[in-house]
């Protein structure tokens, strides 16, 4: 068997770190916004390559209020991509602003700076590019745009913990980055999570408001908030985590390369490519074909998992059926759903394990 992500070997080599930090939080007393928060949000920073870190809840919640915390709603335009997970989508709408779904380009799975050039308009207000699959999206392209158009540019960085443009780290190269701390995620809390870096101060601290109930002093609100708050616990496994990330990342890409030789020279199988310029982290190792459901039946039957990341494009979602967007409208996105395959990987998978993988693939795909 070989799981589409073993959830446990991390406990099982930091088993005393984790447990480390479990009793200090317990012995502490202290549970919302102490000192784990605090050492957490200084450390990721400096990981990230940030002036600031504000942990919040999850994700969804760090997108959200970053728009929140720029004023944005009714009337405003955000740019997205078409071929995204839904939350991307969720936080725009979630402040009344309007998506402007843009297709990836034709060589990855993300946004394209030129169909952005495209799409802007006088009501036009952020750019939020994903960093899809681990993969970091063309981001000094994107914020030549956004500098010259001056618009603010909030990254997705739910995938991609890690990963580098030119050298610099995602979750740096915007105006904002929001981060998912999700279990699945290659830097993952033991819960939800979430939390957002910048390098802008008015910006932190808007967020650090809004997370606690529009409050700076007990009691006292300056404005409508949230509760989004990232938790004691989950900060302090995560401190455990960060050292071993850039470990786990590189190990993961020793095991992309390794699904790149094996897999390579099948006809009817796209493998991943990133640009020269990136550093991706490989989140995710996805693949196209046309023959996926062979595939997956295959793999099913070896005792291997697969999941397709993802099957319904956020305008066929019937969440969205009020925009009117039918099928056809983003047909990369369209595509992409109907072909993409994730294997499994993972930092602590085996190189036998890539291997066993690429050999149920490369029989299926070449009868």
């Amino acid at each position: 068997m070989i799981p589409f992500l073993d959830m446990k070997s991390v406990y099982a080599e930091l088993k005393p770190e984790l447990d480390a930090a479990y009793l200090r939080v317990m012995e502490s007393g202290w549970f919302v916004l102490g000192r784990e928060v605090a050492a957490f949000e200084e450390e990721y920073a400096a990981f990230c390559g940030t002036a600031h870190c504000v942990g919040l809840g999850n994700g969804l919640e760090a997108l959200e209020l970053v728009l929140r915390a720029w004023d944005l709603g009714a009337g405003d335009e955000v740019i997205v991509p078409s071929n995204t997970y839904i939350a991307t989508w969720l936080a725009v709408t979630a402040v009344g602003a309007t998506v402007v779904p843009i297709e990836p380009t034709p060589a990855g799975p993300n946004i394209d700076p030129e169909r952005i050039a495209a799409a802007i308009t006088s009501r036009t207000r952020a750019i939020m590019p994903v960093h899809l699959y681990g993969e970091p999206a063309d981001m000094d392209a994107i914020m030549a745009l956004a500098d010259r158009h001056g618009l603010k540019v909030v990254e997705d960085v739910a995938q991609a913990q890690g990963a580098r443009v030119r050298g610099r780290r995602a979750g740096a190269l915007g105006h904002a980055g929001a981060h998912s701390f999700f279990p699945t995620k290659n830097f993952g809390a033991f819960g939800d999570g979430g939390a957002v870096t910048t390098d802008d101060p008015k910006l932190a601290e808007r967020l650090r408001v809004l997370r606690n109930y529009g409050s700076r002093v007990k009691y006292v609100n300056l404005e409508r908030g949230f509760n989004s708050r990232l938790d004691e616990m989950q900060a302090a496994f995560l401190r455990a985590k960060l050292p071993r990330l850039d470990a786990w990342n590189e190990r993961r890409r020793v095991l992309a390369a390794r699904y790149d030789d094996k897999l390579a020279g099948i006809a009817d199988l796209g493998l991943p490519r990133a640009p020269q310029w990136a550093e991706p982290i490989w989140h995710l190792y996805v693949v196209r074909t046309e023959r996926r459901a062979d595939l997956i039946t295959a793999l099913d039957k070896a005792g291997i998992g697969s999941l397709i990341h993802y099957p319904i494009p956020p305008h066929l979602q019937e969440a969205y059926a009020d925009l009117g967007w039918p099928a056809g409208t983003f047909p990369i996105a369209e595509k992409l759903a109907q072909t993409v395959l994730s294997l499994p990987i993972g930092a602590h998978m085996s190189s036998e394990a890539v291997d066993a993988v690429a050999a149920v693939v490369r029989a299926t795909l070449q009868r």
